[in-house]
């Protein structure tokens, strides 16, 4: 059972996850993180002398344009941000713990919005057909509970295997997990977490 902050309990359900396939589709977006632990090295940048000679440099953005851009960016993460929080998501459960990856040094628990989202991810790890097993836990819950209990850095992946628009990243910072538990606040955090990551495996 999961306790989903308000003293209601949801059950612990089991997905065959195949059954979704059709429903979920692929994804329509590549992004991060993988679907798997596998790290990725970014390619080297093409050296200058292999630029085309001709051709023309964007024009500069105007100041206020940026920051206009940036504001909207703000904006609409905040909105994203508060709705996961008061979202019941689903994660998936392994060996007794939440499936996790660790990603660009930050410890990620992977959240999904529905079970086709969940699916996908499953589908594109080659694990369509496996029965998994996940809880029903509120954003908030993960980002005020679990985060510091992870023992490391760690934020919350949303739908990782969508990628682009539809998956969210809400990383260790302050403003979305406790200030004692942020990156930019100077981690403090203590404990562990209950099983093993995905590179652990």
């Amino acid at each position: 059972m999961t306790d989903l902050g308000d003293g209601e309990q949801a059950p612990v359900r089991r997905s065959r996850l195949a059954e979704y396939a059709d429903m979920a589709g692929p994804a329509q977006h590549q992004g991060s993180p993988p679907a798997s632990a596998t790290r990725t090295t970014a390619g080297a940048s093409a050296h200058p002398a292999h630029a085309r000679q001709d051709e023309a440099a964007p024009p500069p953005v105007p100041p206020e344009t940026a920051q206009a851009e940036a504001d909207a960016r703000r904006s609409r993460f905040t909105e994203e941000l508060a709705t996961f929080r008061d979202t019941a998501v689903l994660v998936p459960v392994q060996d007794q713990g939440w499936l996790t990856v660790d990603f660009g040094g930050v410890r990620w628990i992977l959240a999904f919005s529905d079970e086709p989202a969940l699916a996908r991810y499953a589908l594109a790890r080659g694990e369509g057909d496996e029965e998994w097993t996940y809880e029903t836990v509120l954003g908030a819950r993960l980002l005020d509970t679990a985060v510091p209990q992870a023992g490391v850095p760690c934020g919350v992946a949303l739908d990782a295997a969508d990628g682009g628009e539809r998956a969210g990243l809400f990383p260790p910072v302050s403003g979305i997990v406790p200030d004692a538990y942020a990156v930019n606040k100077g981690y403090v955090g203590d404990g562990a977490m209950t099983g093993p990551t995905e590179e652990e495996r």
